[in-house]
């Protein structure tokens, strides 16, 4: 089963271990929660554009959309339509602490198959939905999948991964999420013909990887760690053996009892994260949320479709565009999986801030002088638009998007792992609630300097990454706190001597 890589986790020799086909089939498997997740993002855009889905659920922006000369950055504009998007985003917060917990009770492969569960009821709800009601209690059903498994598979992938391939295992899970937002690219391109039931195959279509995440999660085995920090030490050795491909696992296995018994020691873990030496991964883990979200991309891929009928697309035109810019998504996350342990995090961060930056500006620059209120782009500055879109979906896709993830995962010492994560992920949530709630109208408002507002949070956050984030880079998961904090320049002085 094990294949012929050898890696060192992290700066030790001594903890050998082979990349075992095994712990790949786990990977993929546990990262199926994130292909679900990214095609819930990618499925709201287009079912919103579908003429049957408005006409049943949102007949006031049915009407307002078939006027001719409607305001272009304002024809969508309606908050209920937008909180059936964010309806999702805000059940995932709250449901992410209590993810939390039962990722520290039961364990990571537990909360993947509640996760698969919460997906499958929330399918069959919204895709079935009759009224408002059953609609929205759909997509908060899936938002509590999404809050359990976007909890437990990033912790799952960075504690089975070796440390020399941390980086490109956790970010399958965001290549799994860029998958899921290009699928429902795919599939809304092809129901929104289908009439008048299209959108109830699109809603529908989430149920399929939900089905194999439920019954490949059987497959998959516990983490070392978790089963450790439970007390169940012969089978922790057992399974790190198993993943490791190697049977000289003492070094390692001795590394995480100790690393478990200084947790279990910690009784209150939230009470220990709001103490001076849990600052520095708290605040990284929160802000690099903020940051991932406010780079504008969720609000790019939440309504691609929409944006694109802005610019003077046809529906069937924008839906097509899309795919492109979903494919391009899916492409680069690929080059992310690849740089991100050779280059490092902060590289990766700095470059795409700059590149972003760019992109957002001039799109922002092209609208601002080429889009009225009324009318369209013309054809070559709408094509324009798109590469840049493109261009900048890039950047997003091999840098902020997964890094978003991988680094609060493998910041946070084992005592506070699943609570400082808890809050990186309701972090996300909270923020992407926010935009996606705020999205539609703010484009109503704002127009086309909304891409300015984007632009000046890239500014800082590409100044936050150049400053303040360490680089993690094939640095063991237990070894953090002495290798990176101690060694930073400003966050050294928050750690105990």
């Amino acid at each position: 089963m094990a294949g012929g890589f050898i890696a060192s986790s992290g700066d030790s020799p001594a903890f050998q271990a082979k990349m075992t086909v095994y712990v790949f089939i786990c990977v993929v498997i546990a990262a199926f929660a994130g292909l679900i997740f990214g095609y819930d993002i990618g499925i709201s855009g287009g079912v919103t554009a579908m003429d049957d889905f408005l006409m049943k659920f949102f007949p006031a922006v049915y009407e307002r959309k078939k006027l001719a000369h409607e305001d272009n950055y304002c024809k969508y504009d309606n908050q209920f339509l937008q909180l059936f998007t964010s309806s999702l985003y805000l059940a995932a917060l709250v449901a992410s602490f209590f993810a939390s917990a039962t990722c520290s009770k039961l364990g990571r492969k537990p909360t993947m198959q509640l996760a698969s569960i919460f997906f499958l009821i929330g399918v069959g709800l919204a895709s079935g939905a009759a009224n408002m009601f059953m609609l929205i209690m759909g997509r908060i059903l899936l938002g509590f999948g999404v809050g359990f498994g976007n909890q437990a598979v990033p912790l799952f992938l960075s504690e089975i991964a070796p440390a020399k391939l941390r980086g490109g295992l956790n970010i399958v899970f965001q290549l799994m999420i860029t998958i899921g937002i290009l699928i429902a690219s795919v599939v809304n391109y092809f129901t929104s013909s289908i009439h008048p039931y299209g959108w109830r195959l699109a809603l529908g279509g989430a149920g399929i990887p939900a089905l194999i995440l439920f019954f490949g999660s059987l497959l998959i085995c516990e983490t070392p760690t978790s089963l450790i920090e439970r007390n169940k030490f012969e089978q922790g050795k057992a399974t790190l053996k198993k993943i490791r491909g190697v049977e000289d696992v003492d070094e390692e296995y001795k590394s995480l009892v100790q690393a478990c018994v200084f947790a279990s020691q910690v009784k209150d873990p939230y009470r220990r994260l709001m103490k001076r030496e849990s600052r520095p991964p708290l605040v990284i883990g929160m802000l690099l949320q903020l940051f991932q979200q406010f780079t504008g991309i969720n609000a790019i891929m939440f309504y691609a479709p929409v944006l694109f009928q802005t610019v003077g697309f046809g529906n069937d035109a924008a839906l097509l565009s899309a795919v492109i810019t979903g494919s391009v998504n899916v492409l680069s996350t690929l080059v992310g999986i690849y740089l991100v342990d050779r280059t490092g995090r902060r590289f990766l961060l700095i470059q795409a801030a700059v590149q972003m930056l760019i992109c957002q500006s001039v799109i922002g620059i092209i609208l601002t002088k080429d889009l009225g209120v009324t009318g369209t782009l013309g054809k070559r500055e709408a094509i324009v638009v798109v590469i840049l879109v493109c261009v900048y979906v890039m950047g997003f896709a091999w840098s902020w998007g997964p890094l978003g993830w991988l680094i609060p995962s493998e910041t946070f010492p084992l005592e506070t792992r699943t609570q400082g994560y808890a809050l990186a992920v309701s972090c996300n949530m909270f923020f992407t609630f926010v935009i996606a709630q705020a999205f539609l109208s703010m484009l109503c408002f704002m127009k086309s300097t909304i891409f300015f507002f984007f632009s000046a949070w890239i500014v800082k956050m590409g100044l936050f990454a150049l400053f303040f984030v360490p680089e993690t880079k094939g640095v063991s998961i237990d070894d953090i706190r002495d290798t990176v904090w101690k060694q930073h320049w400003y966050w050294k002085r928050f750690m105990l001597k």
